[in-house]
């Protein structure tokens, strides 16, 4: 059993200020986390960044098994992270995957495996640098 605590403690990375991600950072990757917590935020998040064009929440009620206050819910958490955009057009919203908000968020696998991913855009950069949802970088 020496052997195996020698082993452990000889293999261990030496954790520094360096090494930890920053407060900041880590805030918000778990606010992205917990937006994307919900398998039915995961799939409108799927089926947007399929979509040429911006769509309503009538349409992603047609294709999802949970109702309209349901789809409502889960998109005005996903767009509070700044994963969707939101239009309004008169009385009716249009939603769209935030392109470049998503290319700031990390892999699970990269934070979990100890890989230090860039400093993300806040949120809500990512929302502000874009005024067209379907424009790029």
């Amino acid at each position: 059993m020496a052997e195996f605590i020698d082993y452990r403690r000889s293999t261990m990375k030496l954790v520094t200020a360096e090494t930890v991600l920053a407060r900041e950072t880590a805030v918000t990757y778990a606010e992205w986390f917990r937006a994307l917590a919900d398998p039915t935020r995961v799939q409108l998040l799927a089926w947007l960044a399929q979509r040429p064009e911006p769509v309503s929440v009538g349409q992603l009620t047609a294709v999802l098994p949970v109702g309209q206050s349901t789809v409502s819910h889960h998109l005005a958490a996903l767009a509070a992270v700044g994963f969707v955009h939101v239009q309004r057009r008169g009385t009716s919203s249009l939603y769209a995957v935030n392109p470049r908000c998503l290319e700031c968020f990390p892999s699970a696998a990269d934070v979990v495996m100890g890989k230090r991913p860039p400093d993300p855009l806040r949120p809500a950069a990512c929302e502000a640098a874009s005024a067209d949802p379907r424009s790029e970088p």
